[in-house]
């Protein structure tokens, strides 16, 4: 049983791939063309007609070929094969039959499966060529091969064409868009590997094909001269037996000249059984047999009606129909319509299996047709919603791909649905990816200025990996850090390059910074265990009732303290605990918390007096007091306007005296500050007088 291709559009891209290959059916015209029968067999045939129209038996019993397939038919059955659809597939079965003789391995067709190549991707409908191309008779997959041709020129045009758009969307201009195909050029390699086979061997047939239609006509005229010799009837009964057995061992002929060879044949046939009227005897010898054979084929055709396997009873039925037009002669007239109707019967309720079968797939096809264009209706919703985010945009890519999928294995369409149904799935697919490209486009702009940007942080970090001005570069490295990971991706194939460089301008400037710390860390341990020695003894240390000896011995210790530098970050907390232990030591001599901290400050003034650069330091002091100054000012101000709004309320009242306390704190911190300014006004005066005194000197000496 043949299946009707799902057949859709196929338009190949000249500028990316070869030519189309001929198709078979020019190749098969080609070849028909050059097995045209001689000026000598067209006058012999025309001679056959002459005879056939002058034969008042074969006028009566002959009808034409596509209303019946046995020439001994009434008139009668004539008519009522014309009011069925019986020679619809009676002429589909003489049709099979003929392409059949024309090649013993055109037979093999029908024993390998069709598969559903519509459902296959490329790469497996090339492997499925290559395996029928290797593996059987070329003159066997003629309707295989078509079928994969016409499914990958599909597919291929649907991939070259979301290519193409791909090319634009990025910029490109449509006249210079090229695409190299790995797997278009294996499919066009391996197809036309079978082409120039199946034209190989059609042109060795040419020559057996001419020589065996001269030979079967050589036969006709054999049969024709038995009427007309003069010859014992036992000898020429015999003559025509071994003509008829030089028939059926006869080769193929072209398809194109199959039935008219033999209806002539059996037309001539028939002229010889009416001659044998003489010898009635051996006439119905033949009928007997005849009939004998043909109600076997009859028995076998009617089995077949139960066969559930239609492709098999099919093919089968096909078989019978060849045995009885080409190996059974006629039958007595008695017997003629009788055995004709049961045959045509049988024939009959297979093709209306047949029929009802394709109505199913029909139906089926009807099904399929609703499932794809629920397919294509979610493309187009998801086409409608294209994500602007990319790891969304790839989950809908993803489910864009599964959908394709199952539209592919959702099955045939109708046949008139099916132009539509694909120009719709393609058009969906499209309207999807001039989303996705669109997107993609504008995310390449980002990532440029991403790029640009993430370029300028790699110059900064180059710049300052080998700086020495440790705070401003490290501030600066931690910033760009910061600013690198805000940037958003930039182009993959710069990605890996951009950070690696990167890493290491940074990582080389903190190397170096670490470096450099390491070896002040070890000078930060040192000033640890002498700062806890100075702790240890000042806390073991025991007021005397001497204030003024007591209070020399605690500015020692402070003294002492100032001289130890900076220890580790996170024992920094010992400094602190080292001023509760001189707060409370100032607190048993009665000193005040200000007094305390202006006894403290003196260090700190004779530290900036033996520091290095003086000038500076003294001036980063003091602008840091007059900070203190005006900030203590500011507050006390704006806690005195605060007190205004509580100008009714008791001095008992919580929030009042809290805003009282934080008045005289402020007052407090300003007179210390303020005390601690004229200090280093002093500190300053007095520097500057050593300074003059200094230079003087200098003069009278000189």
């Amino acid at each position: 049983m043949s299946e009707d291709k799902e057949k859709e559009p196929n338009n190949e891209i000249s500028e990316i791939s070869p030519e189309t290959p001929e198709t078979d059916k020019e190749i098969l015209n080609e070849t028909t063309e050059q097995e045209t029968v001689s000026q000598q067999e067209e006058k012999l045939n025309a001679s056959q007609e002459k005879e056939l129209k002058s034969s008042e038996v074969i006028e009566e019993e002959t009808i034409p070929l596509d209303e019946a397939v046995e020439n001994e038919e009434s008139k009668t059955i004539a008519k009522e094969n014309k009011e069925t659809s019986e020679p619809d597939v009676i002429k589909e079965i003489d049709d099979n039959n003929a392409e059949d003789a024309e090649d013993k391995d055109t037979e093999k067709r029908h024993q390998i499966p069709v598969l559903d190549y519509h459902s296959m991707s490329m790469e497996n409908l090339v492997g499925e060529l290559q395996k029928l191309v290797k593996n059987e008779k070329v003159q066997a997959i003629k309707k295989h091969v078509d079928g994969i041709r016409e499914e990958f020129n599909l597919k291929y045009q649907e991939f070259i064409d979301q290519k193409k758009e791909d090319f634009v969307a990025n910029g490109g201009n449509e006249i210079d868009f090229r695409y190299n195909s790995v797997t278009k050029r294996q499919f066009n390699e391996v197809y036309n590997d079978y082409r120039d086979k199946r034209n190989q061997h059609y042109k060795s047939l040419e020559k057996s094909h001419k020589e065996n239609l001269a030979f079967r006509l050589e036969l006709i005229e054999e049969v024709k001269s038995l009427v007309n010799v003069e010859e014992d009837i036992n000898t020429t009964y015999k003559n025509f037996k071994d003509i008829q057995e030089k028939w059926r061992n006869a080769g193929p002929i072209p398809r194109a000249n199959y039935n008219d060879v033999w209806k002539t044949y059996q037309h001539h046939i028939e002229i010889f059984y009416d001659f044998l009227h003489i010898n009635r005897e051996l006439r119905d010898l033949d009928f007997k047999h005849n009939l004998e054979e043909k109600l076997k084929i009859v028995k076998q055709a009617e089995a077949l009606a139960v066969e559930t396997d239609l492709n098999r009873a099919f093919r089968e039925l096909q078989v019978l129909h060849k045995l009885w037009k080409e190996d059974i002669g006629p039958v007595g007239k008695d017997h003629r319509e009788e055995i004709w109707e049961r045959f045509s019967a049988a024939t009959k309720t297979i093709h209306e299996r047949r029929q009802n079968y394709f109505k199913e797939l029909d139906q089926l096809n009807e099904q399929n047709l609703e499932a794809k264009n629920g397919i294509i209706a979610e493309i187009l919703a998801l086409s409608e919603s294209v994500s602007d985010k990319h790891s969304t945009l790839q989950q809908q890519i993803k489910k864009l791909e599964e959908l394709r999928e199952a539209f592919f294995k959702a099955g045939k369409v109708p046949q008139k649905d099916n132009e539509k149904t694909w120009s719709s799935f393609k058009d969906a697919v499209r309207a999807f990816n001039r989303g996705k490209n669109a997107f993609y486009k504008n995310l390449k702009k980002e990532q440029q200025k991403n790029l640009d940007s993430k370029r300028a942080l790699l110059e900064t970090a180059n710049s300052l990996k080998e700086s020495e001005d440790w705070d401003v570069a490290t501030a600066e490295m931690k910033r760009i850090q910061s600013e690198w990971k805000k940037i958003g991706h930039v182009p993959r194939k710069y990605s890996d390059k951009l950070w690696k460089d990167f890493k290491a301008a940074c990582n080389h400037y903190f190397d170096r910074l670490h470096a450099t710390k390491n070896d002040g860390f070890k000078k930060e341990q040192e000033n640890l265990k002498l700062k806890e020695d100075c702790m240890a003894r000042l806390k073991a240390f025991q007021l005397s009732g001497k204030k003024e000896d007591d209070l020399k011995i605690i500015k020692g210790f402070v003294s002492e303290w100032k001289t130890y530098g900076h220890v580790p970050y996170k024992q920094k907390s010992i400094n602190q605990k080292f001023n509760r232990v001189i707060d409370a030591l100032f607190n048993k001599l009665g000193i005040s918390a200000q007094e305390s901290d202006l006894l403290k400050y003196g260090n700190k003034i004779q530290g900036l007096k033996n520091g290095d650069n003086q000038e500076r330091a003294i001036q980063n002091e003091r602008s840091f007091i007059r900070k203190k100054i005006n900030e203590s000012k500011g507050e006390i101000i704006q806690l005195e306007t605060n007190l205004q709004f509580f100008s009714n309320a008791s001095e008992n009242n919580p929030i009042v005296q809290d805003v009282i306390k934080k008045v005289e704190s402020q007052k407090e911190a300003l007179a210390s500050w303020t005390a601690k300014l004229k200090k280093l006004n002093v500190l300053e005066h007095n520097l500057n007088k050593e300074i003059e005194e200094e230079s003087a000197s200098s003069s009278e000496e000189e």
